[in-house]
């Protein structure tokens, strides 16, 4: 029972504090996983590809992950209502405010400055996430430039270079497509 309590706070506070989507969460569930032993850094990837080519919202899909890993089913249902919760009461209370708030000068400054926080969180868990994905991050702490080579998952790396030429080149084809080439890749050679 605490371990739900302790999901529905820790999810509540993420969907409160991750402002601008689902990739928005991943610094949230990044220091969840340096707190708790249910969720490692190693998981937050594979839980990003799978909430990716899952349909709904990537911060709920991600929330319901995390929650089953924790305490199965419940504890999947705990976090997601957990992460929606402060969205719902935001938008209960601002509808019965919306005229004030829609002609406020300081409203409108105040989300217009937190368009450059939103790309900086985004942007911030991106690179986490490629950094988890394309470098060893064991070996990189542990050893100097020397075994500089040793730093790299090389046919992650390959498999990052040739699905990101192939979706240059081939725009037409449907993200999707590539999604499906990566995961079988991913299951066919051992990645991650």
């Amino acid at each position: 029972m605490m371990e739900l309590l302790i999901l529905f706070l820790e999810f509540f506070k993420i969907g409160l504090f991750s402002v601008g989507g689902g990739l928005a969460t991943l610094p949230f569930l990044y220091d969840l996983a340096n707190q708790y032993d249910w969720l490692r850094l190693e998981q937050i990837p594979n839980m990003v590809a799978v909430s990716e080519s899952t349909p709904g919202p990537l911060g709920v899909n991600m929330a319901t992950y995390a929650g089953f890993q924790c305490a199965g089913i419940w504890g999947g249902i705990v976090a997601t209502v957990g992460l929606v919760a402060p969205s719902v009461i935001i938008v209960i209370l601002v509808y019965r405010f919306l005229e004030k708030f829609r002609s406020s000068a300081v409203v409108e400054r105040a989300f217009y400055g937190l368009r450059p926080v939103v790309v900086g969180l985004i942007g911030a868990a991106g690179f986490g996430v490629m950094l988890m994905a394309l470098f060893d991050m064991e070996v990189v702490k542990t050893s100097g430039l020397q075994q500089l080579a040793n730093w790299f998952r090389w046919k992650e790396c390959l498999l990052f270079v040739l699905i990101f030429f192939a979706s240059k080149k081939w725009k037409n084809i449907h993200p999707i497509v590539f999604v499906v080439i990566g995961a079988v890749a991913g299951i066919v050679f051992h990645l991650g």
